[in-house]
């Protein structure tokens, strides 16, 4: 069982690898959370004045990736450059490197430990830095955009909006998560092979989760929201159509954009190795449309 399980995590491990090569797992920050020592990677614009709060931006690497893999796939320090907040790229814990997004029998505590090291990550930046605490968002790749869905639900008085990529959602929020309306906004890939789109098993490896279709999650953060029904369908780009709930609660959105023949990838990013993760479309930045997205909402 050991030797089947080893096997099949090879492609995975093997891509930490490769990228490993090009970007050393850097981390800049550490605050003890939870009794333990845990790592981020933070970026200051070069604008920043501390006499003038800014946003904050929160981004979350997937299962086998790393802070500094993820500030170099996503493009987020030239938008902090351009518009002026704040990126941080916390760090997720065992080997390889992962996030609690959901209930574990064998690690029972640990959703909450990583709920409590975001919390404590963004108190420790409150004091710190001239941060506006109105505008925290928070967004992730894969477990880590699992890891947004789940801190949404649970934290949501921190958070103005979040945005996933190819997601891993596999939390089921409890009656009365998040308690206000949220604003939310995704990208996944039709031919994703780790995620599927349509939900199921994993493809590439044997998974001990199934995961929902990713349009009834999105339906879920639409119907928490008070959204109307069915979706508006818009196409964007040649391989990319969004769909959009309208009629929300509180000003909160949620949106959908569903990339055609994309892989689990993060579109308009540095691309990942195609013969495991598949295509990455370069038709739409999902960076830019989250930071378009994010500066939308603030939290009252």
């Amino acid at each position: 069982m050991i030797l089947r399980w080893l096997l099949l995590l090879l492609p995975l491990v093997a891509v930490g690898l490769v990228f490993g090569f090009f970007f050393r797992n850097r981390t800049d920050g550490r605050i003890v959370s939870g009794g333990r020592t845990r790592r981020y990677l933070l970026y200051v614009p070069q604008s920043y004045d501390p006499a003038h709060p800014v946003p904050l931006v929160v981004s979350i690497h997937g299962y086998v990736q790393w802070p500094a893999h993820q500030q170099a796939m996503t493009g987020w320090n030239a938008l902090a450059d351009e518009y002026g907040f704040f990126v941080v790229y916390p760090q997720g814990t065992d080997v390889p490197l992962r996030w609690h997004a959901q209930p574990i029998p064998d690690d029972p505590d640990g959703m909450a430990r990583d709920v409590q090291f975001i919390r404590d990550v963004l108190d420790h930046l409150c004091r710190t830095y001239a941060i506006d605490e109105s505008r925290i968002y928070i967004n992730g790749m894969s477990n880590g955009a699992g890891m947004t869905h789940l801190l949404a639900c649970k934290m949501p008085e921190r958070i103005a909006a979040i945005g996933g990529v190819a997601g891993a959602y596999l939390y089921q929020p409890g009656p009365g998560e998040p308690g206000h309306p949220m604003p939310v906004m995704a990208f996944h890939g039709t031919d994703d092979p780790i995620v599927p789109y349509a939900g199921g098993q994993n493809r590439v490896m044997q998974h001990p989760f199934t995961f929902s279709p990713v349009e009834t999650w999105a339906a879920g953060w639409a119907v928490r929201n008070g959204c109307a029904e069915q979706p508006v369908e818009e196409r964007v780009a040649e391989d990319v159509c969004m769909l959009r709930y309208p009629d929300c609660s509180g000003s909160s959105e949620v949106v959908l954009y569903v990339v055609e023949g994309g892989g689990h990838t993060w579109p308009g990013g540095q691309p990942l190795p195609r013969w495991l993760t598949g295509h990455t479309s370069l038709s739409v930045d999902a960076s830019a449309l989250m930071w378009e997205f994010f500066r939308r909402h603030s939290r009252s």
